[in-house]
């Protein structure tokens, strides 16, 4: 291959992976052009980019999916190379050949290698080829997989052909339900993908995930930089990879090494690429597919080996052979990283969208941060719910997931529900601790997880979380104040009592003393003296009698006060007080009970119900599709559908009325 220099990049992509890219390029010196969709506009890959060029609004098909526009951007930079991250088009083989017809440098592989190893199907078949032993398999029209369906013993995953990330992959346990999940999957797979092709395996229970990182050159040189474990996930998307994996031995690493170069070999693959296997009870281990792209996961192979793999592909890209052999690369120490995703754990991981009004990412040795945000922003329904990636490296296993849990609780996001708390929680489960995991840990635990997330906070952190709200609002009036005859007058009394609700609970405090910079106050009649030892825009440390403490502090769109501390989060706001953002007039009128609204932002992608339909209890009545994730609306009791106020491809928010329900027998509107 002749060899050539990039001078400058089009990142074809958005996000974390963006941001990553850019940091390898500046490093290099190499030009960088971002682009953006028109929610992006004041996005950090836009804003470190050199330059950064506008697809325009829309959906994703019109926007980072599409081909003709990146191109045209590209040509208008005069950008040598387009690199596509993950996801998107980076698995596109038309993608590659347009930047190959325009002159392009693509920075991944061949298109006809993206061809044969990016689809699942053929991936499988090639892999039969090379002796690689495979999970039994059926691919073909939706009509074809259900003819032979009976042929594999139940359960099936049901997986998108193009896909990954978990997208548009669905497991099935009896054979009535496969129809119903071809359909979903697929929608899914098209969606994300551009590419509704689906097919099914034989599921097997409880396996390890386990993945061989690779790089190939243009000159037939392939190594392979160990392995990813990434076992734990959650719907079928990973949420926690580490590396190495403390479940092989030597000989099965060594042996799933090999096998994923003698397949990359045979193919002549260049650029950074993944092979995924499922590991068994016995080690034994299967071919399940291959990523012809970087991963999500890579910063645990960087962690461990040292390696740049982007700054790799930059120049296997470039026409240069490898700059390392096998023996060149070694494992050092043990690196764990958790993906932090804007969902709610106590609501079955919904989507949560929606403005970010503090955030503070932690900072300490050894721990990296690969994030799409640097400061308050929002967080949109069209795109992928993950934020970041949080990445921790120690000598051991043991190191790094103690960094790791600490990191996390130092990591805070306030304004919308993230997986955060979830993520402390599993990190601290004894199976994890002792690796007595399985790609089926989540279904296991998860209620176990969530129920800890329940548990009741100390009257301590309730307190800590109450003065901290005092000296808060105190400190931002004085900063801030309003022209009111009360701050020109000064207070006309010394004692206040009033109640402030945290949560679910109403303490009774009394303001004893409230001075610029200290308070003595009394929560449900116990004394606290508090002094404020610095205040800085969304935090402040406060210093008590018996502690020393930080709280994180900002106000919601409803005037609410959000406060994080040790960990824990609260949102408190005092009764005595109007609430400027909430409209009193509606607060005692009886609310429609039968009006059921979307539970988030989104866009409506199904109506299975019509107007007058009588409908039972648990009944799908809607899908509303949030960060590429499809969620259910459900009927919570058997009903009339009386009004359907919503149709297909209509984007709506949380105070859009869906559907408007009667129970059934009755004039009476249904309670939801």
């Amino acid at each position: 291959m002749k060899q050539t220099i990039i001078h400058k990049v089009l990142i074809a992509n958005r996000g974390e992976i963006a941001v990553r890219i850019l940091k390898t390029l500046k490093k290099l010196g190499i030009g960088s052009v971002a682009v953006y969709h028109a929610l992006d506009a004041d996005a950090q890959h836009v804003r470190l980019a050199d330059e950064a060029l506008s697809l325009g609004g829309g959906e994703l098909r019109d926007t980072y999916l599409n081909i003709d526009k990146i191109i045209r951007l590209a040509n208008k930079a005069g950008a040598d190379a387009i690199h596509p991250g993950y996801g998107f088009l980076s698995e596109n083989p038309l993608f590659a050949e347009a930047c190959e017809a325009n002159g392009i440098v693509f920075i991944g592989p061949e298109a006809a290698t993206m061809r044969l190893m990016g689809n699942k199907i053929s991936a499988r078949n090639h892999a039969v080829r090379c002796g690689l032993p495979v999970t039994q398999g059926i691919s073909g029209t939706k009509e074809e997989i259900l003819a032979k369906a009976d042929s594999i013993d139940f359960p099936l995953l049901v997986k998108a052909a193009a896909g990954g990330g978990g997208k548009g992959m669905k497991i099935v346990y009896r054979s009535q339900e496969l129809a119903e999940i071809l359909e979903t999957a697929s929608r899914e797979a098209l969606n994300y993908f551009g590419d509704a092709t689906v097919y099914v395996e034989k599921f097997i229970e409880e396996p390890r995930h386990i993945e061989i990182q690779v790089l190939g050159d243009n000159y037939g040189n392939v190594v392979h930089l160990f392995e990813r474990e990434c076992s734990i996930q959650r719907r079928y998307q990973k949420i926690i990879e580490e590396s190495p994996s403390p479940t092989l031995t030597q000989e099965v690493r060594e042996k799933m090494g090999e096998a994923a170069v003698n397949i990359c070999r045979d193919i002549g693959y260049r650029s950074a690429g993944t092979i995924e296997f499922l590991v068994d009870k016995n080690l034994h281990f299967y071919f399940l597919e291959m990523n012809t792209r970087i991963q999500v996961e890579h910063p645990v192979t960087e962690m461990v080996t040292g390696i740049d793999l982007v700054e790799e592909q930059l120049m296997i890209a470039q026409g240069n052979p490898l700059r390392m052999q096998q023996s060149d690369i070694k494992q050092h120490g043990h690196a764990i990283e958790c993906r932090i995703y804007a969902e709610d754990p106590l609501h079955n991981f919904m989507p949560s969208p929606g403005n970010i009004t503090n955030y503070h990412w932690p900072v300490q040795e050894n721990i990296r941060i690969d994030q799409s945000i640097d400061c308050p922003t929002e967080i949109f329904s069209l795109f992928d719910p993950m934020i970041s990636k949080l990445i921790a490296w120690g000598n051991d296993r043991n190191t790094a997931m103690f960094s790791l849990e600490t990191a996390l609780q130092q990591y805070i996001i306030q304004g919308i529900k993230t997986n955060i708390p979830y993520l402390r929680q599993l990190l601290k489960h004894p199976s994890f601790a002792l690796n007595q995991i399985s790609t089926k840990f989540c279904d296991e635990h998860t209620a176990k997880l969530v129920e800890a997330l329940q548990q009741p906070k100390s009257n301590a952190l309730y307190h800590q979380a109450t003065v901290s709200f005092l000296i808060y609002q105190s400190h931002k009036s004085r900063l801030q104040p309003m022209k009111t005859v009360w701050n020109e007058i000064g207070y006309w009394r010394q004692h206040m009592a009033f109640d402030v609700q945290v949560d679910e609970r109403i303490l009774s405090v009394e303001m004893i003393e409230n001075k610029p910079d200290a308070l003595l106050v009394a929560i449900d009649g116990e004394k606290i003296s508090a002094r404020l030892h610095a205040f800085e825009h969304h935090s402040i440390v406060i210093e008590t009698e018996s502690t020393v403490y930080k709280a994180f502090l900002s106000d919601n769109e409803e005037g609410l006060t959000l406060v994080s501390l040790a960990g824990e989060s609260f949102t408190i706001n005092r009764k005595d007080q109007l609430n400027d953002s909430i409209d009193y007039s509606l607060t005692d009128s009886a609310e429609d009970a039968g009006n059921l609204f979307s539970p988030m932002p989104g866009k409506i992608i199904k109506v299975n119900v019509t107007e007058g339909e009588v409908v039972k209890r648990g009944t799908i009545l809607l899908v509303v599709e949030a960060m590429k994730m499809e969620n259910n609306i459900v009927a919570s009791q058997p009903a009339i559908v009386e009004k359907v106020n919503v149709k297909v491809g209509e984007m709506v928010n949380v105070k859009t009325q869906l559907i408007h329900l009667k129970e059934v027998g009755s004039g009476e509107n249904l309670k939801i």
